[in-house]
C-alpha cells in the first residue's frame, strides 16, 4: 500500500491519507501543480497557506529555514503527534505552503501510516484536512469517497480517524510564540513549556 501511495504523491498525484485527527488531503509539496489541485479541489486562495506532514525532523531543512530552541523543546516532548509549529520557511518554496507570509506549519503526524508515506516520497507532503472549505472534516474512507470521489486519485482505506479537534497550532516565529489554533494539544498541556505562550485562536487553519 505505502509503494504505491508513494508512485501516486511522486506523479503528482493527490491522496487522501488518514491522521491521528482527520482524513487530509496529501500531495507531494514540492509539487506545484499538484498543490494548485489540492486548492482548486478545497475551493482555497492561493494565500491561505496549506500545512506540511514530515517523516522526522530530519526533513524539516527542506522546507524549513531554521528551528529556534523553543521548537525543538516542544518537537521533543510533542513530536509526532497533533502539534503544528509555524516556522521560518526555506526561500523559495512554493507560495500555497506559505502564503507569503515568510512561515510555514509542519507537523510530524502521530500515525504512522502519514508518517511513513512522507519517508517513502523522501519529502514533506501536504496534510490539510480533506474537505472542502467550510464543510465539515471527514474521518472515514466512504466519506471522502462521497464528497470528493474521481477528484482524489487515491483514498487510503483505514480504520475511521477519530475526529475531535484538530491539531492545535502554535507559531514559534513570534515572540512570545502565539498559539493560533486550539486543538487536540490543550494550553494546559503546553504551559510547561511555553509559560508565556500568547492566545489568537484562529479556527479557520484548516490543518488535519
Amino acid at each position: 500500500m505505502l509503494q504505491e501511495a508513494a508512485a501516486v504523491l511522486a506523479g503528482g498525484g493527490l491522496l487522501a491519507c488518514p491522521t491521528e485527527t482527520f482524513y487530509a488531503l496529501a500531495v507531494d509539496a514540492a509539487n506545484e501543480a499538484a498543490l494548485a489541485r489540492v486548492l482548486a479541489l478545497k475551493g482555497r486562495p492561493p494565500t491561505k497557506p496549506l500545512l506540511v506532514l514530515v517523516a522526522d525532523q530530519s526533513m524539516l531543512p527542506q522546507v524549513v529555514e531554521s528551528v529556534p530552541p523553543v521548537a525543538r523543546l516542544l518537537m521533543e516532548h510533542f513530536w509526532p503527534g497533533p502539534l503544528t509549529l509555524i516556522l521560518p520557511a526555506r526561500p523559495g518554496l512554493p507560495l500555497p505552503l506559505t502564503g507569503g507570509s515568510g512561515t510555514i506549519g509542519v507537523r510530524q503526524p502521530g500515525l504512522a501510516l502519514a508518517r511513513n508515506l512522507a519517508a517513502w516520497l523522501h519529502r514533506p507532503i501536504t496534510g490539510t484536512s480533506a474537505n472542502r472549505t467550510g464543510e465539515q472534516p471527514l474521518t472515514t474512507a466512504s466519506q471522502v469517497q462521497e464528497v470528493l470521489g474521481a477528484a482524489v486519485d487515491l483514498i487510503l482505506q483505514a480504520e475511521p480517524c477519530p475526529g475531535g479537534l484538530p491539531s492545535t497550532i502554535v507559531d514559534v516565529t513570534a515572540e512570545p510564540p502565539r498559539l493560533r489554533r486550539v486543538g487536540a494539544l490543550t494550553p494546559a498541556a503546553l504551559a510547561p513549556y511555553l509559560p508565556n505562550l500568547a492566545g489568537d485562536d484562529d479556527n479557520s487553519a484548516g490543518a488535519a
